[in-house]
């Protein structure tokens, strides 16, 4: 492979700009059956959270046209099991490893960062899309007010590269980016699902023991283009597109439209070797079009 696609995010740099999404991929043990986990640019875990959680009681995946639902409730087996089991694996991988945090408090956050603190972790893309217990369940991600206070925390906590996962369910995406900019993060990545419902028609009930669920895949890939080439526009840290990639061509769109890497995430579970798909397709464009560097392209809109 060529320095076509070689790329710097925030200061790291990613040999492409390529990695799998959180929740798609566990800690990448499954996959290495299926394909060379190192060339991939980067790994984002499983969703983490400070303790152990079991997750979501009932249906947790819903095929839908275009797309899947899921319900899996962040199940994980805790910060101190993955430090402990899955770290040191991660850490011998030549890539880039982007650890997904999550919480339903303030002080979960902060103490989870603390832990995290003292790990060789890459960066650290910080979900703020879980319920706020404090605040009526409501996601941290939804109001720009609401999601300073938890991303200033861990910005004066955490030494290393930070980078906010954003809700498309956000009131406003822009000034939610606009404020992890001024809090000091050092990139963003969005989006994360967007809010749904599946009713089982028979039964006469929604098919998920929670009611909504988070929707994902090809079904949401322009809404998700849209939404990056928006926040690529409006702030000056980078951007990791994600929401429905699932071809070469629509990581380039992604990157057209501002995003310095991609995230694949339902794809994997169509086809678990996608993300090599779109690597080589990405070369192969790059080749064609005497392009030297994926960064001549990016946001070119």
């Amino acid at each position: 492979m060529s320095d076509r696609l070689r790329t710097t995010f925030a200061g790291i740099e990613f040999k492409n700009p390529v990695a799998l999404a959180s929740g798609t991929c566990g800690f990448g043990k499954e996959l290495s059956e299926y394909f060379d986990l190192e060339k991939l640019g980067g790994i984002c875990s499983k969703g983490l959270t400070l303790n152990p959680r079991s997750g979501n009681i009932g249906i947790r995946v819903w095929e839908t046209p275009s797309g899947m639902m899921n319900s899996v409730g962040l199940e994980n087996p805790g910060i101190a099991h993955y430090i402990k089991e899955d770290l040191p694996r991660m850490r011998s991988l030549d890539l880039i490893n982007i650890v997904n945090l999550g919480g339903h408090s303030i002080e979960d956050y902060v103490e989870a960062v603390e832990i995290l603190n003292k790990e060789d972790i890459d960066i650290l893309e910080l979900n703020i899309s879980c319920p706020n217990v404090k605040s009526g369940g409501m996601n941290f991600g939804i109001e720009t007010g609401c999601a300073r206070g938890i991303v200033k925390e861990i910005r004066k906590r955490y030494n290393g590269k930070l980078m906010i996962k954003l809700s498309p369910n956000a009131k406003d995406i822009v000034e939610l980016a606009s404020m992890c900019q001024e809090e000091g993060a050092d990139a963003v990545s969005l989006v994360n699902t967007f809010l749904g419902m599946a009713i089982d028609i028979k039964n006469r009930k929604p098919v998920f023991a929670n009611v909504n669920a988070g929707l994902s895949g090809p079904a949401i890939k322009p809404i998700a283009l849209r939404m990056v080439h928006q926040v690529a526009n409006a702030i000056d840290i980078p951007v990791m597109g994600l929401g429905g990639i699932t071809s070469w061509q629509d990581a380039i769109e992604f990157i057209m439209a501002g995003a310095t890497c991609i995230q694949v995430g339902t794809g994997t579970f169509m086809k678990p070797d996608i993300s090599m798909d779109i690597i080589e397709g990405m070369e192969k464009f790059c080749l064609d079009e005497g392009i030297k560097n994926i960064s001549e392209i990016r946001g070119i809109l």
